[in-house]
């Protein structure tokens, strides 16, 4: 029953989801000029490589591609969701704002709890403005997407 495997492995999230949740009350300090953020000891390079997997996953899932798309989940997404298929449809349920984003822009990274967060504004087709928080792990290959929480805003875009 693919459903319900879909929901096991959604519910085998929660954990996840409570950090990036604890992570959200965090995003104001990222959204505003002349706060710093906290030293994560990472090169310019390496927030490079993370912003290049975010976006190349986001072309992917875009795209439709799931089998590339969930190439760039760690070790615990992929195991979570077992195959590409099962990804793709957890991300069409319940991260439609990712799909349906005009535009997007990365904000300032951080260290939050000991996790590497790269904030990344959507802008959705009606001017609704959000942030998915994305979570990264490194593996030998490079960065890969560990967890990704989307913050309702009250802004709205121009």
């Amino acid at each position: 029953m693919p459903g319900v495997r879909i929901a096991k492995r959604m519910n085998r999230c929660a954990s996840r989801r409570a950090i990036l949740r604890a992570a959200l009350a965090c995003v104001p300090w990222l959204l505003f000029d002349g706060v710093a953020v906290a030293e994560t000891g990472l090169t310019a390079e390496d927030w490079s490589a993370i912003k290049k997997a975010i976006s190349e996953q986001l072309d992917a899932l875009r795209a439709g591609n799931g089998e590339r798309a969930f190439g760039y989940a760690s070790e615990g997404i992929r195991a979570q969701f077992g195959d590409a298929e099962n990804f793709l449809t957890m991300v069409r349920t319940g991260y439609s704002s990712l799909l349906e984003a005009r535009y997007t822009e990365f904000l300032e990274r951080a260290m939050i709890d000991g996790a590497i967060v790269q904030p990344l504004r959507l802008i959705g087709p009606d001017n609704t403005v959000r942030v998915a928080l994305y979570t990264m792990e490194r593996y030998r290959g490079g960065w890969r997407i560990n967890g990704c929480a989307i913050a309702p805003s009250t802004v709205k875009a121009a």
